[in-house]
């Protein structure tokens, strides 16, 4: 059984970023949690109205910010890729909702998509969360699992402009 974390750790600059703010402590699914606060996070992101590209350099940032954050929380938590660290799927549901069409239904499949791709972990995302430790395995699995989920949603919609023909045709 994995320690529980504590709130106090959110004092720490480090651990409040890998604990996701708070979302990573939640009793139930804290992955989940972390990916839906990562949702309704990502309105305040764009908000910035940054370029195509400097949003990308940001998540990039987020990424190697994660790196360190993450793994630093892992060995005050005893355990490299706690439950509870949750800023990998956060920047990950950031990647993916960059690409996603901004509506509600799109963007709720998006995350149901990245939720099972992490959970069940196909290959090679089992392998990588096996061979890479640390901060950098803790984050990478995470972008394979963004990655499985953006392939899924350009398959549905090649699917549903392509192979589903309109109402009426």
């Amino acid at each position: 059984m994995r320690p529980r974390p504590s709130v106090r750790l959110l004092l720490n600059p480090a651990h409040l970023i890998s604990l996701g703010f708070g979302s990573g402590l939640s009793p139930f699914a804290p992955g989940t949690a972390g990916t839906l606060a990562a949702w309704l996070l990502y309105p305040v992101l764009c908000a910035a109205a940054l370029p195509d590209a400097a949003f990308l350099a940001l998540l990039a940032l987020f990424f190697v910010l994660g790196i360190f954050t993450t793994q630093r929380t892992g060995k005050a938590l005893g355990v490299p890729d706690h439950g509870a660290i949750v800023w990998d799927e956060m920047v990950a549901m950031w990647l993916v909702l960059f690409f996603t069409p901004p509506s509600i239904l799109w963007q709720a499949v998006a995350v149901a998509l990245f939720r099972l791709f992490d959970i069940l972990k196909p290959p090679p995302i089992r392998q990588a969360d096996k061979r890479f430790k640390n901060g950098f395995g803790v984050m990478f699995d995470d972008l394979l699992a963004a990655a499985y989920t953006l392939l899924a949603l350009a398959a549905l919609t090649f699917l549903l402009v392509y192979l589903i023909p309109p109402h009426g045709a």
